[in-house]
């Protein structure tokens, strides 16, 4: 796997709720405000999702005090505590923009009739479970199956596995500088 992707799937969260254009979502936001750290709701409407990955967003919309307010969170973002679906809203199209020119009721989608109100979430990435097999999704042989190695009880600290990231991609950057000098080496001796 490329550098850059293991170090992104390291970043992503487990599981995310099920994010639907047109939901009324609460989302619970970690703030920081000197030394305490508190727990803000904002709740309003899904207007707009993009992206992919460790770089997906989505947009919510509310109304405060006759004033439009959107925030763009990131789904995979450790600020975010939770989201909550309160209101299951039925959207036709994927961005909501024609909700900024409305006004009161007018300014919500429909409600979908008998629709179940519960907060679905998406398994991004699963943990391996150590000692047991996981059969890989396009093995057809035997040899395919992969064996979850042994995990240490005494688990590191993320910004220790980030030194040891960067530790290795020093090493690799090393190695391939070198090999630079020694293919111009190389070619100086040939001219």
């Amino acid at each position: 796997m490329d550098i850059l992707k293991s170090i992104e799937h390291e970043q992503l969260k487990n599981q995310v709720a099920e994010l639907k254009i047109g939901n009324t979502v609460r989302v619970h936001v970690r703030i920081k405000e000197g030394n305490k750290e508190r727990i803000q709701v904002f709740e309003g409407i899904i207007i707009k999702k993009q992206g992919g990955g460790i770089n997906e967003t989505f947009t919510v919309r509310r109304i405060s005090y006759g004033v439009g307010v959107e925030k763009t969170f990131l789904v995979h973002s450790p600020m975010i505590e939770k989201i909550e679906v309160v209101r299951v809203g039925r959207a036709r199209r994927a961005k909501l923009y024609y909700l900024r020119d409305r006004v009161g009721k007018a300014a919500k989608t429909k409600e979908k009739v008998g629709a179940k109100i519960e907060t679905k979430m998406i398994t991004v990435k699963e943990e391996v479970v150590p000692g047991e097999s996981v059969e890989a999704e396009n093995a057809e042989n035997t040899e395919d199956i992969v064996v979850a190695e042994e995990v240490e009880e005494n688990v590191t600290p993320v910004e220790e596995k980030k030194e040891e990231v960067k530790a290795e991609v020093k090493e690799e950057v090393k190695e391939e500088t070198a090999k630079e000098e020694t293919k111009k080496e190389d070619d100086k001796k040939e001219d």
